[in-house]
């Protein structure tokens, strides 16, 4: 019964519904007065309601004593309970703290470093220890029969006289069994290697070591003995002394003919390639020298000065050589080893301390380009020094043949700096740098551009062809900067090494200098130009005044300056047309044709020719092809505007002339009876300016060139003339005085241009052949030449014999009939 049913049932009865209840009885039975009377007696009803009543208050009270008696005994029960319930909690707690210490004495406590370990950790840690310990014993013992037989095999080797290795190969049976266990182990357990196999191995490396070191002793104490490493004079020496020093070179020799035989060359890799034991030997009282003098803190070691250790390491090996070719290699032929070159062995034992050095040298030069460029040369210089005495790798030790067959190559000590990519790219960068330095100061140069004197030209390999071209300053250095690269890189063994030299350092030098060139001849362009002319200081042309930029690009002072850019351009060109033909760059690009890696890198500079893809095919061309092409072009461009400058000042010259119309009424001095002709003024200045730009020409450019010049620029003004004074003079006819001036101003231009040109007149006379026809059909007179040119001309005659025609009257036949014809209808007797 829950807690609201018991309170419910404590409360007092409701007078209210028992009335209720009663009414609601009543009014159910007697629901009419008929009911009242007839029905049950109501009497009867009270009364039995009454006694019920007392029957119920008997009930209450006697569950009322109950209920107190229970409640009581509630009280009493909840009360023990309660009691108990507390010593329980008590005890609950007490077991809690028990069991909470009982926890912390088992749980590991190596997360908190402020507790202690439990016992079971403690014997854990003792049982690993004690295993630990009992395996380092296992590995103790091991070592230290290891070293014991170590020692007994030096010195076994050190106080017998004959060489006998019995206690090293102990030594290996003994490693080798402790290899098998190991493994075994390794397969059971999955384990990772353990060190003490490497360790073993080393000790056996070492004892082998210790006895090729005492055996070398003895082959040095010997040597010392015969004054080495001083120059050896072997048949004055005591034949004790050669004997003792025979037996020690040939007990060297046997130890490693033993070596070859007991050791495991797939171990020991570098079993076959050793040196010769003996050689080596010998070699560490020179390299002990070196170390003292190139490797410590005397004067002599300086890194300013790589020549002195290599020239000291070249002296070595040249000053033994004869005892090397003599004697030792009279005892190597003795042996199995007499396929070996002595002297080529002994200087490649040599080689290790200089490759030492450079290697502990080179990064402190890094910081210092020219130190590095110098070291780098004289390496080079040493490697071409050595091969030069004939040494090589055929007949050493490390000569071992590779898979195609070929014979091995050294490759050099200067590998060890340019076979290592970050070396090489600092050393080719230095250089990047000081070549462009060195450019930028040549056109920077006050006289840079200056055409040189003839008698400066000392190159004696230049054509003669050649002489007659003055390059200006800058031409011949920037020639000169090229080939001083060239023969800074040709030395290099390795052609992509060569191809990055050349593709970095020595092609952006060419390149620079044409982009200098073209860059002049814009300028020249902008500056002459009638945008410039119209427009004073337009586009930078100095202080706004227009006379310093016509003076710039008029006159003789204008074409000398475009001669300088042609010059400068047709040099260089040359220069490279030779040395495309040089043995040097031809096998190089031979190579970069022959090469995928190569061409790949040949393809990627466009100052390169594109290199054949087929690489069984021999190449085209040369490596300077493109840039030769592009130089070209450069002097195409600077003599176009040499006759453009020339022609278009002369023709500028000859407005006032032409458009004055002097020539077409050029008074004659009694034409009647005298040939006599008045020349214009006004033609002195044009035939003058023509001289002088001619003779400038002649003597400033080759005899070739010059001509060249000179016939295009004739033929230019001749064709102007032509048709301004002749063709296309307008309306007006020329009579024979009109003519004749107009021949005699032919013949004065033919004059001028012999005049300047100091050549015979029919060389000079050829690009003004037609203009001077053209004069000479104007200045024609007499009825007979008329009928025999007039009739001819505009005849039927066949145009063979009307060209024989020509020739026989007016001398020269260039204008074609038509033109001819033209011609004659400006004379003003002609009625055709």
């Amino acid at each position: 019964m829950s807690s609201a049913e018991i309170r419910s049932l404590l409360q007092p009865p409701s007078i209210h519904d028992s009335n209720d209840r009663a009414l609601t009885y009543l009014n159910a039975t007697y629901k009419s007065l008929d009911d009242l009377e007839h029905g049950p007696d109501l009497d009867e009803l009270v009364e039995q309601s009454r006694k019920q009543l007392e029957e119920l208050d008997i009930k209450l009270a006697h569950s009322q004593s109950s209920l107190d008696a229970a409640i009581e005994a509630t009280r009493a029960k909840a009360a023990e309970n309660l009691h108990t319930a507390q010593e329980l909690s008590l005890l609950r707690h007490s077991l809690a703290d028990e069991l909470s210490f009982l926890s912390d004495e088992l749980v590991s406590s190596l997360g908190e470093p402020d507790s202690k370990p439990t016992l079971l950790e403690d014997l854990e840690a003792l049982h690993r220890s004690l295993k630990e310990l009992e395996s380092v014993k296992g590995y103790v013992q091991v070592v230290e029969h290891a070293l014991r037989l170590s020692e007994k095999a030096v010195e076994q080797v050190r106080s017998w006289s004959t060489v006998t290795v019995s206690e090293y190969e102990g030594l290996q049976a003994f490693v080798a069994s402790v290899e098998a266990a190991c493994t075994k182990v390794e397969a059971v357990a999955s384990q990772p290697d353990l060190h003490l196999l490497g360790f073993l191995a080393g000790v056996v490396e070492q004892t082998w070591r210790d006895i090729k070191s005492v055996l070398s002793s003895r082959l040095i104490e010997a040597a010392e003995k015969l004054k080495w490493p001083l120059k050896v004079d072997y048949a004055a020496a005591e034949p004790d002394g050669r004997r003792a020093f025979e037996k020690a070179f040939a007990d060297l020799l046997t130890l490693q003919t033993i070596g070859k035989k007991i050791r495991d060359a797939e171990k020991h890799k570098d079993v076959a390639k050793e040196g010769l034991y003996a050689i080596q030997a010998m070699v560490q009282p020179i390299a002990l020298r070196f170390k003292y003098h190139f490797e410590g803190t005397r004067q002599t070691n300086r890194l300013d000065k790589p020549e002195w250790y290599f020239t000291h390491v070249v002296n070595e090996s040249h000053e033994h050589r004869p005892f090397m070719e003599s004697i030792i290699q009279s005892l190597l032929s003795q042996t199995e080893y007499k396929s070996i070159n002595a002297w080529r062995e002994f200087t490649l034992q040599l080689l290790p301390m200089l490759e030492r050095k450079l290697r502990r040298t080179i990064p402190a030069l890094l910081a210092h380009p020219p130190i590095l460029a110098h070291t780098i040369y004289q390496a080079l210089a040493f490697d071409t020094a050595l091969r030069d005495e004939g040494f090589d790798l055929p007949g050493t030790t490390a000569a071992t043949k590779p898979d195609d067959g070929k014979q091995p190559r050294w490759e050099g000590i200067s590998e060890v700096i340019l076979g290592r990519k970050e070396w090489f790219e600092a050393w080719v960068e230095g250089e990047r740098k000081f070549a462009m330095d060195q450019y930028l100061d040549i056109i920077s140069a006050p006289d840079a551009w200056l055409i040189a004197d003839e008698d400066e030209d000392a190159d004696g390999d230049v054509r003669v062809a050649e002489r007659e071209l003055r390059p200006t300053n800058s031409a011949r250095r920037v020639k000169a900067l090229v080939e001083q690269v060239t023969d800074r890189y040709s030395p290099l063994p390795q052609y992509p090494q060569r191809t990055r030299f050349l593709i970095v350092v020595q092609l952006p030098l060419l390149e620079s200098y044409h982009a200098r060139i073209s860059s002049s001849l814009d300028a020249f362009e902008t500056l002459s130009s009638t945008i410039m002319r119209a427009v004073p200081g337009a586009l930078g042309s100095g202080d706004g005044r227009g006379g310093d930029s016509r003076r710039l690009t008029a006159g003789v002072e204008g074409v000398q300056r475009l001669c300088k850019a042609l010059v400068s351009a047709k040099y260089v060109a040359k220069a490279m047309e030779i040395w495309g033909e040089d043995l040097f760059f031809l096998e190089l690009w031979a190579e970069i044709n022959h090469r995928a890696n190569l061409r790949t890198k040949a393809e990627s500079v466009s100052s390169l020719p594109n290199p054949r893809q087929n690489e069984d095919e021999p190449p085209e061309g040369t490596i300077f092809e493109e840039l030769v092409r592009h130089y070209h072009a450069l002097v195409d461009r600077a003599e176009e505007m040499i006759v453009q400058c020339v022609t278009g000042e002369v023709e500028a010259g000859l407005k006032a002339h032409l458009q004055g119309g002097s020539t077409h009424t050029t008074p004659a001095i009694n034409t009647e009876t005298s040939d006599d002709i008045a020349l214009a003024q006004t033609l002195l200045g044009p035939l003058a300016l023509l001289s002088s730009h001619l003779t400038f020409l002649r003597g400033t450019l080759p005899r070739a060139t010059s001509t060249s010049l000179y016939r295009r620029i004739a033929s230019r003004l001749a064709t102007h003339l032509l048709q301004r004074q002749i063709l296309y003079r307008g309306r007006a006819r020329a009579t024979i005085a009109e003519g004749k001036a107009v021949l005699a101003e032919a013949e004065l231009w033919v004059e001028t241009a012999r005049t300047a040109l100091k050549e015979e007149r029919a060389r000079v006379e050829a690009p003004w052949r037609a203009y001077l026809q053209a004069a000479r059909l104007l200045a024609g007179e007499g009825a007979e030449w008329w009928n025999r040119v007039g009739a001819t001309t505009f005849g039927t005659m066949p145009d063979a014999e009307w060209e024989e025609v020509m020739l026989e009257s007016v001398g020269v036949c260039e204008l074609p009939r038509e033109e001819v014809q033209q011609v004659l209808r400006r004379r003003s007797d002609c009625e055709c």
